[in-house]
């Protein structure tokens, strides 16, 4: 799935800075960096990541910070929060963005989006089905990504020949 625009994220960025505004909160350049981090983010970061980008843009932002202003986005439907299985969360923003499930790595770690009308249709027939009032889901493939798996095969995944 694409990340937000440009336009989506600077959209983000303005209804976070209300949101802090109207609930009374400090303004601070640390809060809007970490939101402009993650809003502009194209992939998902953790929080490990994302203290090394605002390190490398020259943010001088605490742990306690980090994890507040996330707490913060996550709770307000800003960022959706992701535990893959990693020992570690992950983070995207939420545009106005069509339903999608994550592929992950379980050797690398790499996370990739997919959406699938046939798949969507199917949970909602299957729910029905089963008297279930569906309301929403969620849905993460874990196994190994071509890289990953390109690495364990070599020569035999381009075509099945072998080095004589």
């Amino acid at each position: 799935m694409p990340r937000p625009t440009p336009a989506e994220a600077t959209g983000l960025g303005e209804r976070f800075r209300r949101l802090l505004r109207d609930r009374r909160l400090p303004v601070t350049r640390q809060r809007l960096a970490i939101a402009d981090l993650v809003f502009g983010a194209d992939d998902h970061p953790s929080i490990l990541d994302l203290q090394r980008r605002l390190r490398a843009r020259g943010e001088a932002v605490g742990t306690a910070t980090l994890y507040r202003t996330l707490d913060l986005l996550v709770e307000n439907g800003f960022v959706r929060e992701h535990d893959f299985g990693q020992g570690f969360k992950r983070y995207e923003p939420m545009p106005a963005a069509p339903a999608h499930e994550h592929f992950v790595c379980l050797r690398c770690g790499r996370v990739a989006e997919f959406a699938n009308e046939r798949l969507e249709r199917m949970l909602r027939m299957t729910a029905d089905e089963q008297h279930f009032h569906y309301q929403s889901h969620r849905i993460e493939v874990r196994g190994l990504c071509a890289e990953c798996r390109g690495r364990d095969f070599g020569p035999l995944a381009a075509g099945g020949q072998s080095a004589s």
